[in-house]
């Protein structure tokens, strides 16, 4: 199976796609697949998609569901089957030990009977942004853009999850995943208007915000 850059797929050797995870090529993949991920948008699902919309940057074809399964090869319906948008919940990158720390005690756990509602957010930054040292990235991150300490203001109302993805030569480079209950939703909106406001932003040149209701086991 082969995919286009917007994740769309474009050929159906299924039996490829799967191999291609195993192949000593890129076997240095499986160093950074800590919690693997795969996000597949088609005709069935566990999460309904409530709305899609292009932040900005290439569309992704617009599906009725979102299914989620915790590997890099999940089983696929080729028939329903639009795109596959795969990750990995690996180590953080941008935060020092008292943030961690403080992220750990505060954070909620996902699949909340309460939080019905969820939101995709895949997000791809520029070169720039990847051609700055670490340290370049965190100032920009957090000294100016206060991305943690900004968002422990909407915690325990939002549970979220990070899988990095651009190692795996994916379309983009984040997979943000959120759940809330549907009141805390105005609150979820207010937390995007504000990084979306911010320094960081900048160098964001693809983002779709994907908003879902159901239930699952992430």
């Amino acid at each position: 199976m082969r995919q286009t850059c917007d994740g769309t797929i474009t050929s159906l050797k299924l039996r490829h796609w799967q191999l291609q995870f195993s192949h000593p090529d890129i076997s240095h993949m499986n160093n950074i697949s800590i919690n693997p991920a795969s996000f597949i948008g088609g005709n069935s699902g566990n999460w309904k998609i409530r709305r899609m919309e292009t932040i900005t940057g290439e569309i992704l074809p617009t599906v009725p569901f979102i299914d989620f399964h915790p590997t890099h090869t999940p089983p696929v319906n080729l028939e329903s089957t639009r795109w596959i948008l795969r990750g990995s919940n690996a180590h953080v990158r941008y935060t020092d030990r008292n943030e961690v720390t403080e992220l750990s005690m505060r954070q909620p756990p996902l699949n909340r009977p309460e939080a019905k509602f969820a939101a995709l957010i895949p997000i791809r930054k520029s070169s720039q942004w990847w051609q700055m040292s670490q340290d370049e990235r965190r100032r920009i991150f957090e000294e100016q853009s206060h991305h943690i300490s900004m968002s422990m203001d909407y915690l325990p109302a939002i549970a979220r999850r990070l899988y990095q993805s651009r190692e795996l030569g994916e379309p983009f480079d984040f997979l943000t995943w959120f759940e809330f209950a549907p009141e805390h939703e105005d609150q979820f909106n207010e937390l995007l208007l504000k990084l979306r406001s911010s320094k960081e932003w900048e160098f964001v040149e693809r983002e779709i915000d994907i908003r879902l209701s159901g239930k699952t086991g992430l």
